[in-house]
């Protein structure tokens, strides 16, 4: 084990690539706040991700790292090497696993570069951190904070963090009424999630999201907010299509809000029904009861990491696969997991608060 230096003035530690990694990393963000109290931490971040740490108090300062933008191929990433030069940061701290991450910290001349050893980028490394096959069957905050270990840094404690201010909360609450949210009565608020980037293995159907609403609106007398970014518009469309008579008490904030608005009103949610997805980490970080749908991925690496969280799965020979689409073509992981199983798992959270 090679420790960092005891006082680097600058740090920059590269942020990971996806909403829900991002989430799981909070903690080591936090143990590199808690060993460096003292020293200006800086995160090399993608726009998509940044509102998980834009108001933490863990961190100094936010770098975009625009790579469909600015920062785009071979030249881009030049720059943004130059770009990092000019900051002369003494350390730098990859969460974030690529060559890419390496190389463009060696690039940029900061002395200590750390990290896991995998891809191949070991010799671009000062302070290399080894994987351990222990890492193989714990939740992913575990692998990140094995970095921290690695580096001789002490571990904060393994606890999901995210940071709204309230000004925040109220401007999503104002964009809700925006589109309809007046409309909102008595009753449990619900937010679905039924998306998920990572491909449609992940995804329960929308016809099993429509079933559900309809249970909801009928025996709960529930309203529900429709969670996910543009991509995930023809899916919600497709479950208020399906609903009925609860599609009047559903709104679609599809593509519609900021990450941050949308960390902000999965906050106000009395359950949160979800994919295995970025959101669902929000939503665990923010202590909402939340149930999540598990299919093709491992629901113990990248599960929710919160009490008050119900995953529900089918433990088939072939899952978790991994995959982004079913490989045996059957969608069984997913179309065997029943609406009404996931309603007695929301009413019963619901009665439990």
């Amino acid at each position: 084990m090679k420790s960092l230096p005891a006082h680097p003035h600058k740090i920059l530690v590269r942020s990971t690539n996806w909403i829900g990694d991002a989430v799981m990393t909070t903690p080591a963000v936090r143990t590199i706040r808690e060993n460096f109290p003292d020293s200006e931490i800086t995160l090399l971040v993608h726009p998509w991700v940044s509102d998980v740490f834009r108001y933490s108090p863990r961190v100094d300062r936010l770098i975009i790292y625009d790579k469909k933008g600015r920062h785009k191929g071979i030249r881009g990433m030049l720059q943004l090497a130059g770009e990092l030069r000019q900051e002369q940061f003494d350390c730098a701290i990859l969460l974030q696993n690529a060559f890419e991450a390496a190389l463009i910290t060696l690039m940029a001349g900061i002395p200590v570069r750390a990290g896991y050893t995998t891809d191949g980028r070991g010799l671009l490394l000062t302070h290399g951190v080894h994987k351990i096959t222990e890492l193989n069957r714990k939740h992913e905050i575990y692998y990140y904070q094995r970095i921290m270990q690695g580096l001789g840094l002490k571990p904060a404690v393994n606890e999901l963090e995210l940071f709204i201010p309230g000004e925040q909360i109220d401007a999503a609450k104002e964009r809700l009424a925006q589109r309809g949210g007046e409309r909102l009565g008595a009753g449990p608020l619900l937010g679905f999630n039924p998306g998920a980037a990572f491909g449609p293995a992940k995804r329960w159907p929308a016809e099993k999201y429509a079933q559900l609403a309809r249970t909801i609106c009928d025996r709960l007398d529930g309203w529900i907010l429709l969670f996910g970014s543009e991509a995930d518009r023809q899916t919600a469309a497709d479950i208020i299509a399906r609903a009925g008579s609860a599609a009047s008490r559903m709104i679609d904030l599809t593509g519609a809000t900021t990450l941050i608005e949308a960390m902000a009103l999965i906050g106000e949610c009395d359950v949160f029904v979800t994919n295995d997805s970025g959101l669902m980490h929000v939503a665990a970080a923010l202590h909402t009861p939340l149930v999540a749908i598990f299919g093709s991925t491992d629901h113990i690496a990248t599960g929710p990491y919160a009490d008050n969280a119900v995953v529900i799965r089918k433990p088939l020979p072939c899952s978790p696969c991994k995959k982004t689409h079913c490989p045996e073509k059957h969608f069984r992981c997913m179309k065997l997991i029943d609406s009404d199983e996931v309603f007695a798992a929301v009413e019963g959270i619901l009665k439990e608060s």
